[in-house]
């Protein structure tokens, strides 16, 4: 769902579904009511779900908005941590994990695998809007190195075949 531009006057909140301010209702409610910008990183998570796994500026801006936060301090949140995005990404993101455990592991020879059977170089999206390949960071899972993530789902101590028997069972969604 794409959002047209609006008006400088023209408050961004009309730009939040009413399910998505729910949502973000929820998790305010955990904290104490003069810390509900404690909630931005998940208003973030739930307003990009909304907008087809990104997030566009005015999108920014209006969760600042809803959580009576400057925009500049979700901006920080939203370009600092790498599960948000700020371009559109594929219908799958695969999130190889390049950090030194991974690293040292073998990570490199995932990452080029993965460029190689998909066409693609790190940062990029195919053609067809299926796949799109992502560095990141440490995700936790070091001790069955190398890893990537896919949507809440890891896969560990990735080898060249089962890089491509998930490859495969992707590409039947």
């Amino acid at each position: 769902m794409m959002f047209a531009h609006r008006d400088k006057d023209q408050s961004k909140l009309d730009l939040l579904s009413a399910e998505s301010k729910a949502d973000i209702d929820n998790w305010i409610a955990k904290y104490p009511e003069e810390q509900k910008q404690s909630a931005v990183m998940a208003a973030l998570r739930i307003v990009q779900d909304q907008n087809g796994g990104y997030l566009t500026d005015e999108l920014i801006e209006a969760i600042a908005e809803y959580l009576s936060m400057q925009p500049i301090a979700v901006y920080e949140v939203a370009t600092f941590y790498s599960m948000y995005e700020r371009k559109p990404v594929g219908k799958v993101k695969i999130c190889v994990c390049t950090n030194i455990s991974c690293m040292l592991c073998g990570s490199d020879g995932v990452v080029e695998h993965l460029e190689n059977k998909l066409g693609i170089k790190l940062g990029e999206t195919t053609e067809d809007g299926m796949f799109t390949l992502k560095e990141v960071e440490c995700l936790g899972a070091c001790v069955n190195a190398p890893v990537l993530q896919i949507g809440n789902e890891y896969h560990e101590k990735l080898t060249k075949e089962k890089l491509d028997k998930l490859i495969e069972s992707l590409d039947k969604l």
